[in-house]
């Protein structure tokens, strides 16, 4: 299929002798653009783009020669800008609510309207077009019409790079960007609520960004459209998560909120990395949706992370990353303009990734993490399908002290579907769809808690990385799916933890035996159980009762 590489096909406005290869400029003429004066620069190549992004944007290149540039004043995505148009041919199926906010076609227009007049007053646009989904079967071509460089050269790191022959056949988009960041929404306007306004029209097949520089807005609204199009149109199932593949061909997928370890753990030196973030688990395998990595910079370094710090070189972008003015050194500790630093790079820049990052073999193993500071939930635990849903519906983590203003005791975190603001579709729809996935290949489901162990924050420790990475051992060459199980905390969790691993000691397998302090034990496991219950009770009426009896329940201790 897809390989990665860099194409340059700049289009000079229509009225110029040479042809348009390609690309049907009727397209942007009907759309509202000024062909007498925009010009149009279609996949350039990366130095090119490097070159555009210092000369008019102010970018420079970092010491290891990957692209330094800013997102101005949003340097995260904002959820409570982000909607959805309500028409016909999609409003029965989405989850609408603070997650999914509803926006009129109308106003879409006007915002719509807005991007094209503001992209109409710059002279060059940028223009890429690439793929959403390494399997052709389910693929969708995503065009992406933006005013930087650094936007442009982003998607090309972030979405599949087409091939010179894929360029020229590439027809029409079958979803287009419009990202005309730099130019506020009409906080007047019907709808919206600020200047930001991030809008996704199904039936029109096209994003309308506004009000801000962030470039990954365009990544989670592509992963926000395939959320939709995967189990509406193709019946497949899309999954926030990372995969990697072993040398005999079986499949994990790792789901799990920031800090858990989703990327550092599905990074491992002896297997294949299919992907770090977005997937699809379709009837042939899994494929990865995007053609690139999005990884945070904060404190990296390079004995902690030395795969993506390998990764920052010629063609990355460092996205509001400080660096020394004179070596132009990045400065990964450097929280000043935001925790929420940012490195894209093409996934071929990781050593061991899998290209086509697709496995033709349906996953093994399921693996939920979590990093649970209330040292309540075990290292590991074999779910049910039913608990495999509930888990998958709560999304549960924690944060720890420290990690924000005012948090000075662990504080529990619930996403939907280890993803809520990009989930489209009702959470059971998913959960249902994973289930029944599972259960026809039989395969397993686990719970792994990277977090504290011996007692919660502040009094156990973390459990230590390389005893997470044997029990990940153990599930990989499927010893640990053949040990000897116990109930863990019956009538409150009900969960299936092992006897023994290999290479783990025993006493941390079972929480309720690496607590000194007992009645401690017993407290913070009911405290937590109450959380899950708390959190789950919006979902109740959603889920069969066979899975809101697989969670959680102070009730039947």
């Amino acid at each position: 299929m897809t390989s990665p590489g860099n194409h340059h096909d700049e289009l000079p406005n229509h009225n110029e002798a040479t042809p348009l290869v390609g690309m049907d400029i009727r397209m942007f003429s009907d759309a509202g653009f000024d062909m007498d004066r925009v010009s149009l620069k279609r996949n350039m190549s990366v130095a090119e783009l490097y070159e555009e992004a210092i000369r008019k944007e102010g970018a420079v290149i970092s010491s290891s020669g990957a692209l330094i540039n800013f997102s101005g004043k949003k340097t995260g995505r904002s959820p409570k800008d982000k909607r959805i148009v309500y028409e016909e041919t999609s409003k029965d199926h989405i989850w609408w609510g603070p997650v999914n906010i509803k926006l009129d076609e109308h106003t879409f227009e006007i915002n719509r309207e807005r991007a094209i007049d503001y992209l109409n007053t710059r002279e060059d646009i940028y223009v890429f077009d690439g793929f959403a989904g390494w399997e052709p079967r389910y693929r969708i071509k995503v065009r992406v019409i933006c005013a930087r460089a650094y936007h442009a050269l982003f998607m090309h790191n972030m979405l599949i790079r087409p091939t010179r022959e894929e360029l020229e056949h590439f027809g029409e988009p079958d979803f287009i960007i419009y990202n005309a960041g730099q130019f506020p929404a009409n906080r007047f306007t019907t709808g919206m609520t600020s200047s930001t306004s991030v809008e996704i029209n199904f039936k029109r097949r096209e994003m309308v960004i506004l009000g801000t520089e962030y470039a990954g807005e365009m990544k989670k609204g592509i992963f926000s459209v395939m959320h939709y199009l995967m189990p509406v149109k193709y019946g497949q199932l899309s999954l926030h998560s990372s995969a990697n593949q072993g040398e005999k061909g079986d499949v994990s997928v790792f789901f799990g909120l920031s800090g858990t370890g989703k990327t550092t753990l599905s990074a491992d030196p002896s297997r294949m990395l299919i992907g770090d973030d977005e997937h699809v688990w379709s009837d042939h395998g899994v494929f990865n949706i995007e053609g690139g990595c999005y990884a945070k910079c904060i404190g990296l370094n390079a004995e902690k992370e030395p795969e993506i710090f390998e990764a920052i070189r010629f063609g990355s972008i460092l996205e509001n990353v400080t660096y020394d003015k004179d070596t132009r050194e990045p400065d990964y500790d450097d929280a000043s303009i935001t925790e929420n630093t940012r490195c894209a790079y093409p996934i071929h820049y990781i050593p061991h990734a899998k290209i086509p990052c697709i496995a033709d073999a349906q996953p093994s193993n399921v693996i939920m993490l979590t990093c649970d500071a209330f040292g309540v939930l075990p290292p590991v635990s074999k779910l049910t399908s039913e608990q495999a849903q509930y888990h998958f519906i709560a999304g549960y983590t924690s944060k720890t002290p420290g990690t924000e203003d005012g948090v000075v005791e662990p504080s529990p975190t619930f996403s939907t579907c280890y993803g809520q603001p990009f989930i489209v579709l009702p959470p059971q729809r998913y959960a249902t769809m994973l289930a029944e996935r599972m259960s026809h290949v039989k395969c397993n489901a686990w719970l792994v808690n990277t977090g504290w162990t011996g007692g919660k924050f502040g009094v156990g420790r973390r459990c230590p990385l390389k005893y997470t990475r044997a029990i990940l051992d153990a599930i990989h060459d499927g010893s640990l799916a053949n040990a000897e199980f116990e109930v863990f905390a019956p009538g409150v969790f009900d969960l299936q933890v092992p006897k023994a691993v290999n290479q783990v000691p025993t006493e941390l397998l079972d929480p309720s035996k690496a607590w000194s302090d007992k009645a401690a034990f017993e407290a913070e496991l009911k405290k937590l159980a109450g959380m899950f219950s708390d959190a789950f009770v919006k979902y109740e009426k959603e889920v069969k009762p066979e899975v809101l009896r697989a969670g959680p329940s102070t009730k039947r201790a």
